[in-house]
C-alpha cells in the first residue's frame, strides 16, 4: 500500500513537472499551436546592411557557421562565427576574435513573427540583462532573420546596422 502511494505520487510530481515545462512564458500550450520557430536550425548566410549607405557587408566572410536552437521550454541559443578563424596565439589576435562571433543565450519570448530574448550569458557582457528582440519568417524549412538598426559592438565603426540572416531548419 505505502508502495503504490509512493509511485502515485511520484507520477503525479513527473505530470506537474512535464507541464511546468510545456507552460513556460513563451511557449505554445496544449491549446495553441507550437510556434514554427522551435527546433534547430543551421546558419546558411549572415550579412549586415549599413544605414547610412545601404551597403550589404558579408562581415562573417563567405561561409560563416553557427546556428539557433529554440527549446519547447522557452530558451534560446544562439552562436555565428566567421569563416576562416583561427586560434589566437597573442593577446591581440585573441582579443580580436571577438570580432568575429556573435553569442548568446537567455529566456525567449515568442510572439507573432518576433522573438525577444532575455540574455543571460553573451560573447559581449554589455548584452547581459538585456532583451534582444528579433523580427524572423519561417518558410518551410528556411528560417529568416532581421535584426533591428542598432550599432553592434562587432562593427561599431559603421555605425547604424541590422543583420539578415538565413537559417535551414536541422532534421
Amino acid at each position: 500500500m505505502q508502495s503504490d502511494r509512493r509511485r502515485l505520487i511520484s507520477k503525479t510530481l513527473a505530470g506537474a513537472a512535464l507541464a511546468a515545462a510545456f507552460c513556460a512564458p513563451g511557449v505554445a500550450t496544449a491549446a495553441d499551436e507550437a510556434p514554427a520557430i522551435l527546433g534547430t536550425w543551421r546558419l546558411v548566410s549572415y550579412v549586415v546592411e549599413v544605414q547610412q549607405t545601404g551597403e550589404i557587408m558579408p562581415v562573417m566572410g563567405a561561409k560563416p557557421s553557427g546556428g539557433v536552437d529554440f527549446t519547447p521550454n522557452g530558451r534560446v541559443f544562439f552562436m555565428l562565427t566567421a569563416d576562416g578563424r583561427k586560434p589566437g596565439k597573442t593577446e591581440a589576435e585573441k582579443a580580436a576574435l571577438l570580432d568575429t562571433i556573435v553569442s548568446y543565450t537567455g529566456r525567449a519570448e515568442i510572439k507573432g513573427d518576433q522573438w525577444t530574448t532575455h540574455v543571460e550569458a553573451a560573447w559581449n557582457p554589455a548584452w547581459v540583462g538585456t532583451a534582444q528582440t528579433r523580427n524572423f519568417k519561417v518558410d518551410g524549412d528556411k528560417l529568416q532573420v532581421t535584426t533591428p538598426w542598432r550599432v553592434m559592438p562587432n562593427w561599431a565603426d559603421k555605425g547604424m546596422t541590422r543583420s539578415l540572416i538565413m537559417f535551414e531548419r536541422q532534421k
